[in-house]
């Protein structure tokens, strides 16, 4: 008859100096990644309202937050830019003298040893707010096609020029975003193309079009003017799908996978994990960010205790690094 020990569960559980000695997971500031807003035309931070302690940084308050960010041992940032002029297109993305050039290259000039991963996406810089160019304003226009369907050859065109100019102005990682299908691979090509070959690609690679979205399209100014994104990103209830689009990122030349949203995918995140033997970054979305806030405000949770159980979760289920707005008061020890 088999022995089953009595009590030892507990007794390696009964001081924080037994439960830390045998922890399985750990989670640390090297594992965390700090999304930054910069937008185009103010003179100083705009707190995001839905999102709080988060702000929409001017060109010149960025480069303090990275700083700050870097003097706390973040490895990391995600840039997300707002310019003051958006059209059919999202021109401000790839223009050489632009201001997300211009800001990256001040941000690289102030904080040389942080990485600086670009947001590499269209929404942000579109008047229609969708992640690429439409079907009605592409040089690959189909009569078979809706106008307003976003057009996938088109949208890798001006995916490789803006990857390329972010680069040229010092950006460490170019993580594409919009879940156009084959990014990777023109993404990889024209950075190979140009000299950059030592240069990663963090593909948001299983990207769902998902509710948690909300409080980033006030942060960003990206929300769709019409429509949805359902067309581009990856449908809630397939995982399948999420480990197929993985393996074909992989295929193009990702280095790392990301998958968005993290609290509700954690199943996806596991999956992937003992799929693939490349690191896995996953994002805690603003949604998830601001519904612990909201809950911690009406007095239903501690916020501390919240915060870090949810990013533990995320590590355990099988992410190497995270995105997460909890970054700095977790470097702070504010968690």
């Amino acid at each position: 008859m088999a022995y089953f020990p009595k009590h030892r569960g507990r007794r390696l559980r009964q001081t924080e100096s037994f439960r830390r000695l045998v922890r399985e997971t750990s989670l640390s500031v090297d594992n965390l990644i700090a999304p930054l807003f910069v937008k185009e035309g103010i003179d100083r931070p705009r707190p995001i309202i839905s999102m709080p302690g988060q702000f929409q940084d001017s060109t010149q308050s960025v480069v303090e937050a990275a700083k700050k960010i870097s003097d706390m041992g973040i490895p990391a940032i995600m840039l997300f830019g707002i310019p003051a002029k958006k059209d059919r297109t999202g021109t401000e993305n790839f223009r050489g003298d632009g201001f997300i050039s211009e800001t990256i290259m001040m941000i690289k000039k102030a904080c040389p040893d942080l990485i600086l991963i670009s947001d590499m996406c269209f929404c942000e810089y579109t008047e229609h707010g969708h992640c690429g160019v439409l079907n009605k304003d592409s040089a690959y226009q189909s009569s078979h096609l809706d106008p307003h369907y976003v057009c996938n050859d088109g949208t890798l065109e001006l995916l490789q020029k803006a990857s390329v100019m972010h680069v040229q102005a010092g950006a460490d990682m170019i993580a594409p975003s919009g879940m156009i299908d084959g990014m990777i691979q023109a993404i990889r090509n024209a950075l190979d193309e140009s000299a950059f070959g030592h240069v990663p690609i963090m593909s948001y690679a299983v990207k769902y079009a998902s509710a948690f979205y909300g409080p980033f399209r006030e942060a960003a100014e990206g929300a769709p003017q019409f429509g949805d994104r359902k067309q581009y990103q990856m449908d809630i209830c397939n995982v399948k799908e999420g480990l197929l689009e993985a393996k074909q990122d992989i295929a193009e030349g990702a280095d790392i996978l990301m998958v968005k949203p993290a609290m509700a995918y954690l199943d996806v995140i596991s999956k992937l994990a003992q799929t693939v033997d490349i690191p896995i970054a996953a994002y805690q979305v603003s949604g998830e960010f601001a519904m612990l806030h909201a809950a911690h405000e009406k007095g239903w949770l501690d916020l501390s205790k919240a915060a870090v159980e949810s990013l533990v979760s995320i590590k355990r289920a099988g992410a190497n690094m995270i995105v997460t707005y909890f970054a700095r008061d977790f470097a702070a020890g504010k968690l």
